[in-house]
């Protein structure tokens, strides 16, 4: 019988604390020598709808790539999974509005696979969104929403069930992390799983240069819009009055590291006060460090598995060979 709940816990953040801790990470990323914020707050209810649309633009290939993956070979990687597992629950770290993974989802219902479905979001916003449509569009799904970080909300996915666990981290989501950082991240995962378990994650393959630094700059604009949002949402939550029309959004690719940034640029000196207390001062031409998009090649991707934990087990790409669905085995 589906049921439909965002669990409450003393892990979930709570309005107050998370500001408090949005207020220490801004504060902190604008007094690092080489300025920073951490993209993790991208995501409140209009950053959400302003990436949703990024991922309807036509640079944007992305989207399209993991869309064919999960429409026209879900049945492979519900096979996959039960190759290596059974007895299993599905947890998505960072589940967006669950568009591409809804295919799996319901080739796993079709499939008569009993599971739950725990989506992770840090937004309140996509929970409240799942709540309200998944349950309406995949009858008899089994769902449960936690709102807060990644481990936090693992740990408690992994106490209300002992299943065993299949995580999908979709949409190249890894590659918001420099490759240092990746490994680090797919460290920290692996200890929040169990010998068996089993990890479906998207990464961005290398390609034409252009065709990915264009993704992240596409011509409605949507992107930089994107960034331009966290400093409204700082000017709105912590009193912050940074002048959007002195900062000008500058991606950049470089093909052999595979990382695609974004900053904005500062175009002149200039102070923004956050708060009643902290006063950050820019010069002309200073770059504030927004976010990474990593691109991978299959040599590196399977590095990354091992050093993380895990052993490759299957692989899922689309018809051009941009972008692949890797499934992993915690070992």
């Amino acid at each position: 019988m589906a049921h439909s709940t965002v669990i409450s816990t003393p892990a979930t953040v709570s309005r107050s604390r998370h500001t408090s801790t949005f207020y220490n990470d801004v504060v902190q990323g604008l007094r690092a020598q080489q300025k920073y914020l951490d993209p993790k707050y991208f995501y409140d209810a209009p950053g959400d709808v302003l990436f949703q649309q990024i991922m309807q633009c036509p640079e944007y290939y992305l989207t399209a790539c993991e869309m064919e993956i999960m429409q026209e070979q879900s049945a492979a990687i519900a096979a996959a999974f039960d190759e290596h597992a059974s007895d299993y629950d599905i947890v998505e770290l960072g589940a967006g509005d669950a568009s591409k993974s809804v295919h799996l989802l319901k080739q796993l219902l079709d499939n008569g696979v009993d599971y739950t479905y725990f989506p992770i979001d840090i937004s309140g916003n996509v929970i409240q969104l799942l709540e309200d449509s998944l349950p309406e569009s995949l009858p008899g799904l089994q769902f449960q929403g936690l709102q807060g970080e990644y481990f936090e909300m693992l740990k408690v996915a992994n106490d209300i069930s002992p299943k065993r666990k299949i995580i999908l981290f979709m949409g190249a989501n890894i590659g918001n992390f420099t490759p240092f950082a990746a490994r680090s991240f797919c460290q920290q995962l692996r200890r929040h799983m169990h010998p068996g378990d089993l990890l479906l994650t998207g990464f961005d393959l290398k390609k034409h240069p252009q065709l990915i630094l264009h993704a992240y700059n596409d011509d409605a604009g949507i992107t930089r819009e994107f960034n331009f949002n966290l400093l409204r949402r700082i000017n709105r939550e912590l009193d912050g009055n940074f002048d959007i029309s002195q900062f000008e959004h500058f991606p950049t690719y470089d093909p052999q590291t595979g990382s695609c940034k974004s900053y904005l640029i500062s175009l002149c000196d200039q102070q923004v006060r956050i708060g009643d207390n902290v006063v950050i001062k820019f010069r002309e031409n200073e770059p504030l460090y927004m976010e990474i998009s990593q691109k991978y090649d299959p040599v590196e991707i399977d590095q990354l598995a091992s050093l993380g934990g895990f052993a490759p087990v299957a692989r899922f790409s689309d018809h051009r060979n941009w972008f692949s669905d890797y499934l992993w085995q915690a070992i």
